[in-house]
């Protein structure tokens, strides 16, 4: 029996052994008019293969780049595009430049931490005023993630002088009744749960 654990590894085994073996045949063609069409053909059959792909940038190239990948880069055709080079491939992927900065209170996030630096640049005003609120609020959203049982509003008031630096000091927000942000957090994980359970049904 002829297993494919016993034959040769496939470089991009998503697009199967049997075109793998087409590519490996076009290397053997000694003319390069005949290996340039056969190559073409391969390309069109590639493309057959995702064509919900098709509208994606650079689609063509992506599929001259497999090929290239999938002759271990030993196919000698002309190319419509600069081939991809072996040594691009054992490069080690570049560092991701992490931003760096503790953050105050980490329940809360660095998005939100950034927020509030704005919120406190802005002109005294009705917009401020609503971005306070909204901000405060999905404060206290956050805070009874971490704390399920409670949080009182006086609570948010200093996380919120601490987060912006002394610059906003309230005390008089109208923020979201506890109970009702619990009561939604539970609905919510509620409907989660049971839509697992319609997915796995299904399945």
């Amino acid at each position: 029996m002829d297993y494919n654990s016993n034959r040769k590894k496939m470089p991009l085994p998503e697009y199967g052994r049997n075109l793998q073996n087409m590519v490996d045949h076009v290397l053997t063609i000694e003319d390069r008019a005949e290996r340039n069409r056969a190559a073409r053909t391969i390309i069109d059959i590639m493309g057959n293969m995702y064509p919900y792909l098709r509208d994606i940038n650079d689609f063509k190239h992506k599929l001259w780049d497999h090929i290239a990948i999938m002759s271990d880069f030993q196919l000698d055709i002309d190319y419509p595009y600069d081939p991809p080079k072996r040594e691009t491939f054992n490069e080690p992927p570049k560092r991701i430049p992490y931003t760096t900065g503790a953050i105050k209170l980490r329940h809360y996030g660095k998005i939100l931490e950034s927020l509030v630096d704005k919120a406190s640049a802005f002109e005294s005003g009705e917009e401020k005023e609503i971005l306070i609120k909204l901000l405060a609020n999905h404060m206290k959203k956050s805070y009874l993630v971490w704390n399920k049982d409670t949080v009182d509003d006086e609570k948010i008031y200093q996380d919120l002088a601490i987060l912006s630096r002394g610059h906003i000091n309230r005390s008089d927000l109208s923020l979201t009744e506890t109970k009702d942000i619990l009561y939604r957090n539970r609905k919510k994980t509620t409907v989660a749960v049971r839509n697992q359970k319609k997915h796995r049904k299904h399945d």
